[in-house]
């Protein structure tokens, strides 16, 4: 019998593309994935340590696996990720029955250590940053769906003065543009109608054959291939190129994320965000002009060290005047070890919490006003699963990667169809099929 693994994803989607790499790593050393975690024969954890609240959620979720590990000594249990990088002499003291212990950079070694795992001591840990490693000869065993995640670049130079990435990731390096196309055909082959590209700041993608722009037309060239999205960008380095592509290409979704995190200035250099209000706003309108359906989303942080209620305020001001179509929203989050932690004036718990409210409520408002300009439009909708709360009607993004419900008909996961949007509520539409 084949021996088993288990494997739970926490964070971003690097971290969901990494989990894939692992399990290619795991197929190819005789196991096989289960998803039922007490008959497994390995566990893994693939860890986040973005924010306080995510490293927390692994630690209870550790202690949970260390009654199964008493029940069955054998079983290896190993943490990967951005946490074991940032944590590994913690986690080591405090959770004594973790046999490995791996950071983003290292998983070329996990057969080596299955491997050899009888010959191991107590623990194994490696979480050497490179400044070469970007798994380029190595393509990921995917979960069903419809949507291929592609990583083509690893690591962060930006350094802003709240985030652990460039700590837990390491420097900036990008995979050759032909291997990034040879990995989309591959995609398309296995049935994906959609591919994501990713990285940390994914349009400072640079190679000797090409830019983010040129990797983008390059990729959009991949026959069969009907969605090409890309996540996360950095506004500094969003020029008008890219925009020209997005509108040249029909397979380009025309979506943005564009994270904003403050709309003060103050903040913003307090942040190391390299751009300014104006700047932020400009770029919006650049956007809008090169591409006038294309819908936007952002990131904001709301209670970052210092932050005045006038300075909050601004924020809100910007949110308004771009109306975003959604946004991701947080309360800062302490992470030792970045330049932000050291600041003397964090804003209390209770101030950044009725701050959060304040923004959340505003933005369901923006959203729901974006939102409803579909109404009587007909969008092309890409069948991604059952509704969550139907098994009679489907759900699928638009090409502004928006949420669409809808009754069934004869369609099928992986088909794009025709809707005739009817209804908002939130930040979902709702349509009827019409071709």
């Amino acid at each position: 019998m084949k021996q088993k693994f288990y494997i739970e994803t926490y964070g971003c989607q690097m971290n969901v593309y990494d989990s894939e790499l692992v399990a290619t790593l795991l197929n190819k050393s005789g196991y096989e994935k289960t998803d039922n975690m007490s008959e497994a024969d390995a566990i893994f954890l693939n860890t986040c340590a973005i924010r306080e609240k995510a490293e927390d959620t692994v630690h209870n979720r550790l202690d949970n696996f260390q009654y199964l590990k008493k029940q069955k000594p054998d079983m290896l249990i190993g943490l990967l990720g951005c946490m074991a990088q940032h944590l590994k002499d913690d986690l080591f003291e405090q959770k004594p029955f973790v046999d490995i212990i791996l950071g983003p950079d290292s998983y070329r070694k996990l057969p080596e250590i299955i491997r050899n795992r009888r010959q191991l001591e107590d623990h194994v840990v490696d979480t050497t940053l490179s400044r070469y490693e970007v798994y380029e000869d190595l393509f990921p065993v995917r979960a069903s769906g419809v949507n291929a995640w592609i990583s083509i670049s690893r690591g962060c130079d930006k350094f802003c003065t709240f985030c652990i990435v460039p700590f837990t990731r390491g420097r900036e390096r990008s995979r050759s543009l032909q291997s990034i196309v040879t990995e989309a055909r591959k995609a398309v082959a296995e049935g994906y109608p959609e591919i994501t590209l990713l990285g940390q700041n994914v349009n400072s993608y640079r190679t000797e054959t090409g830019d983010f722009s040129e990797l983008l037309e390059a990729v959009a060239a991949v026959p069969g291939l009907e969605r090409i999205r890309y996540t996360s960008p950095h506004p500094q380095d969003v020029d008008d190129r890219l925009l020209q592509v997005m509108g040249e290409h029909a397979n380009i979704c025309k979506h943005i994320h564009l994270p904003l995190q403050a709309g003060a200035d103050r903040i913003l250099k307090r942040m190391n965000r390299t751009y300014t209000r104006s700047h932020f706003l400009h770029l919006v309108e650049r956007i809008r002009q090169i591409l006038p359906e294309c819908s936007l989303s952002t990131d904001i942080i709301v209670g970052f060290p210092g932050e005045t209620e006038k300075e909050f305020l601004e924020t809100l001001e910007v949110v308004s005047e771009v109306g975003f179509d959604s946004a991701f929203m947080f309360k800062y989050s302490m992470r030792p070890g970045t330049k932000a932690a050291e600041y003397s004036d964090q804003v209390d718990e209770a101030v950044k919490q009725e701050r959060l409210e304040r923004l959340i409520r505003l933005q369901k408002t923006m959203s729901l006003e974006r939102i409803r300009r579909h109404i009587g439009t007909r969008q092309k909708v890409l069948v991604e699963k059952e509704s969550k709360k139907s098994d009679r009607q489907w759900a699928g993004r638009t090409d502004g990667n928006t949420w669409v419900v809808w009754d069934k008909t004869t369609e099928t996961p992986r088909q794009i169809v025709t809707l005739e949007i009817t209804d908002a509520k939130g930040i979902t539409l709702f349509g009827k099929r019409i071709d």
